[in-house]
């Protein structure tokens, strides 16, 4: 499978990891719209939320939950956006739930920098 996802996953690319367990893992966005967009991913390949079971799906809203408070702890972020796309706007075809934060002033750091503060 030529999945990018799964590649991470199978560790063939490196990535900047901030959370991992049995079911899925979460990285920061390479190509980040704000600072900490962060990316939940089932290790399981599942195309999109049609393909998802019920379990895994409850399962990465848990991480989104301790991941937001992370986030907004760590970054200060004002606001966060949860997004899932499916079909033609679906860049990766591995289910994945985008976590963005929002900032009413633009703040300004690194993917390292991002990366030591929710590590």
């Amino acid at each position: 499978m030529n999945c990018i996802f799964c590649k991470i996953i199978n560790n063939e690319i490196p990535s900047s990891k901030i959370y991992e367990d049995d079911l899925v893992i979460a990285f920061l966005d390479i190509n980040p719209d704000s600072l900490g967009h962060t990316l939940i991913v089932p290790k399981k390949h599942y195309q999109d939320l049609d393909d998802i079971d019920n379990q895994t799906l409850m399962h990465i809203m848990d991480v989104a939950k301790l991941l937001k408070k992370r986030i907004t702890e760590k970054l200060n972020c004002d606001g966060l956006t949860l997004i899932q796309n499916n079909g033609s706007v679906q860049e990766v075809k591995h289910f994945h739930l985008h976590l963005k934060p929002s900032y009413k002033i633009k703040k300004d750091k690194s993917l390292e920098e991002v990366y030591q503060l929710l590590k």
